[in-house]
């Protein structure tokens, strides 16, 4: 059941309902009776406890009644936008990743070379040194970088030219130590390989 008053019923109704109201204080004991009027802005909802025999505010109010104050919200004003509506986020850029490109394919025979070597200089100056993935070619340029294949189990590895050679048969790249194990070809010495040039 929801009654509204005028500011001065209301203000009659706080001061002593129940000898000013008798009805209504009588119906409030026996129904939850809601006052409802507006105070600058404010609505205030005053819910008597079960039993009680009058309508209170003042200090000498049963502990059991309950009083909510909520401000009333102004429909006219605008709404504020959301923090997603203000600063919208925007996509990441994408970063396009360049694959290298092949060159040149060539296959062949493959070896390796390392112990006996080590520390040595390399046809380029640098110190040859182990588990390094460098390789030896007889034409390609000094830096070149070679993916290389091992057509017996998959495995590959790229390399980087700084040594020439091999200088023994049709073999076409001679690898350094570290570029060997990645192939798997340290037991066998030798294998069929696919070269990849790329630029």
């Amino acid at each position: 059941m929801r009654a509204t008053f005028s500011l001065g019923v209301l203000t009659a109704l706080i001061s002593g309902a129940g000898s000013v109201f008798p009805a209504i204080a009588e119906v409030g004991r026996t129904t939850p009776l809601t006052l409802s009027g507006a105070l600058n802005g404010l609505s205030i909802d005053v819910a008597p406890a079960k039993g009680t025999s009058d309508l209170a505010l003042a200090a000498s109010s049963a502990p059991s009644s309950a009083v909510a104050i909520r401000q009333i919200e102004d429909s006219s004003a605008p709404a504020k936008p959301s923090l997603m509506q203000q600063a919208p986020i925007a996509p990441l850029a994408s970063a396009s990743v360049r694959l290298p490109e092949v060159a040149q394919v060539i296959t062949g025979q493959a070896s390796w070379y390392g112990p006996g070597f080590f520390g040595n200089r390399t046809a380029n100056g640098e110190v040859f040194r182990p588990g390094t993935r460098t390789a030896a070619h007889r034409t390609l340029p000094f830096g070149t970088k070679v993916r290389v294949t091992n057509l017996r189990n998959g495995r590959s590895s790229v390399v980087r030219i700084n040594d020439r050679g091999p200088f023994h048969g049709n073999r076409v790249i001679d690898l350094a130590h570290g570029a060997a194990q990645d192939l798997g070809l340290v037991s066998s010495g030798v294998a069929q390989v696919k070269l990849e040039v790329l630029r």
